[in-house]
């Protein structure tokens, strides 16, 4: 009798692991993404207002990168002004203070170019929204570029930047670092050629001059003729870049406001 009663169990048993089919059919299907209903059930005026939040929100990031330019900007601008007034004040000053100040400016290029690639991210998403959201509703052209809106969305996913580093540096350098080069580039030819800017004078003739010349720009072990054949050579490698050499266009193939 017990063991009647103890197979019973498992013959009720065996219905339940034989019937596999219909429990995988039962199992609850897996409920959508919070993201997906969101974007299911937005309504064309809720649309709209998270366009106009993410651009007001992508204007704050673009003007934070362009405060950040500036004040590099302004920097390169002090350490000019401050190495001018150092050298051309006294005759004692040596004329390695303009080379080192050409090397603070190139640091401080660097600098820029590196912050204005980030800058460039958010103008061009700025950019996207006025070309394709803004001037359609003002003066709408049939499909222009109806799918700017996915792209919006990768570069949220993956952000990456639109420019190369040489490229920033070509830009930066055309904008405002050539012209703070040129200046520090005259100083320092004024201040290895001018008799009183100098420790010792120079004596009169040209030849005389051209070997005084050469002298004063000595730089400590190095001679004058590879000092001044070194600034030549970087100053035309700046003019290269900054006026030879094409930048990718990117954003500034669009109209002729930019930074």
């Amino acid at each position: 009798m017990s063991q009647t009663k103890a197979a019973a169990p498992s013959k009720a048993a065996k219905p339940a692991e034989s019937s596999g089919g219909p429990a995988a059919s039962t199992e609850a299907a897996a409920p959508p993404r919070a993201s997906d209903t969101l974007a299911l059930k937005l309504s064309s005026s809720e649309f709209t207002t998270t366009l106009s939040h993410f651009h007001r929100a992508e204007i704050a990031r673009m003007a934070g990168w362009r405060d950040r330019l500036d004040r590099t900007s302004n920097w390169a601008i002090t350490v000019v002004a401050a190495m001018l007034s150092v050298s051309l004040s006294t005759p004692s000053a040596h004329h390695g203070v303009l080379l080192f100040a050409m090397l603070l400016i190139t640091l401080l290029l660097w600098i820029e170019a590196r912050r204005y690639r980030f800058f460039d991210v958010y103008r061009a998403r700025v950019r996207q929204f006025e070309r394709y959201y803004f001037a359609q509703i003002f003066s709408p052209q049939p499909d222009y570029a109806s799918n700017w809106l996915a792209i919006v969305g990768e570069g949220l996913r993956s952000p990456r930047f639109l420019i190369s580093q040489r490229a920033a540096l070509i830009r930066r350098l055309r904008r405002n670092y050539i012209f703070m080069y040129t200046l520090l580039l005259l100083a320092w030819v004024l201040k290895i050629t001018t008799p009183s800017l100098s420790r010792d004078g120079s004596p009169i003739g040209f030849g005389a001059s051209l070997i005084d010349t050469f002298r004063v720009a000595t730089l400590g072990p190095i001679p004058g003729v590879y000092v001044v054949c070194g600034v030549a050579v970087c100053y035309l490698a700046l003019l290269a870049a900054a006026f030879l050499i094409r930048a990718d266009d990117g954003e500034l193939s669009f109209g002729d406001v930019h930074v």
